[in-house]
This record gives structure tokens, sequence and C-alpha cells, in this order.
């Protein structure tokens, strides 16, 4: 999937998971949005990855694409980091709920992820689209419609 799938796919969850917890819906949709990007930073030429350049030729040397980065193992990690040294639970869950929603989007691909690194077996699912083909630009659209739906819910917790 592209950055900006990702991008409406983390905000999407996190407006999701919002409904149930209202505190912070922008800072949550906000850290939600830069969650979903962080799994990428294994990749060069991501938003991430282009961002910051030595560490993600550093990690993409260290371990390839979609893999630690993109598993379980890196997710209890930053979940372990996030609850040690950052106070606020909008940040907190909407980075990780980013993270996983980049997950199973990434599982939507041909290519799939290693759920389960180090062990090296991809997990997809049954139904695969490419990164960037008219089946993705469909999702993002209804991933955008949900953020359009969750966000007028929210408004109306208020």
């Amino acid at each position: 999937m592209t950055g900006k799938t990702h991008i409406i796919g983390g905000i999407a969850a996190c407006l999701a998971f919002g409904q149930t917890s209202v505190d912070s819906p922008l800072l949550l949709g906000t850290a939600g949005a830069i969650g979903a990007l962080i799994p990428d930073i294994c990749h060069g030429g991501s938003i991430i990855g282009r961002t910051f350049p030595a560490l993600s030729k550093l990690i993409n040397g260290l371990f390839g694409h979609r893999s630690f980065t993109h598993s379980l193992l890196f997710l209890l990690i930053v979940a372990w980091a996030l609850h040690t040294y950052v106070t606020n639970d909008a940040i907190k869950m909407g980075l990780l709920i980013g993270m996983a929603s980049h997950f199973v989007l990434d599982m939507c691909t041909k290519q799939g992820i290693q759920l389960f690194f180090p062990i090296k077996v991809k997990v997809r699912f049954p139904l695969t689209t490419r990164t960037g083909s008219k089946i993705e630009g469909a999702v993002a659209l209804c991933l955008l419609i949900a953020c359009l739906y969750f966000s007028f819910e929210i408004m109306h917790l208020h």
C-alpha cells in the first residue's frame, strides 16, 4: 500500500477506536497517521524513509523490507517504549493503532508481511492486490468515507 493509503487507514482506525474514547480525537487521529507510516522506516522510498534516510538505510540493511518493522515483535517493543516514556494516552494509542492498521493493509498485498518475525513466514490475506492498483484506490476511498463517518459520529458524542 502507498503512504497515502496508510495515512488514511491509520486515521480511520483511530477514529473508529475514538468512538469509545473521545478525550482527544484530533490528537488520536494525528498520532494514528504518524503511526501508520512508522513500519515503512525500512523502505528508503517511503514517506518516513525519505524523512530519515540514514535510519531507513540502516534498518533496511539489517532486516530488509516488511520484516522486523512489520512484526508483532516490533509492535510490542514500540508499545513498551511508549508505555515507559509517553504519558499521553491518545498519542500512545494512536501510534499503536496506526501501526496495526499498516500491518493489516500490507497483509492485503501480494508481498504480505513477516508478522511473526524472526520466523520468515509471510502473512497475507487470501485476496490481495498490488500496491498502487485501482483496487488500492478503492480501498483508500472506502477508508476516507469511514473517516468522514466516524468524524461525524465523534462530533455527535460531544
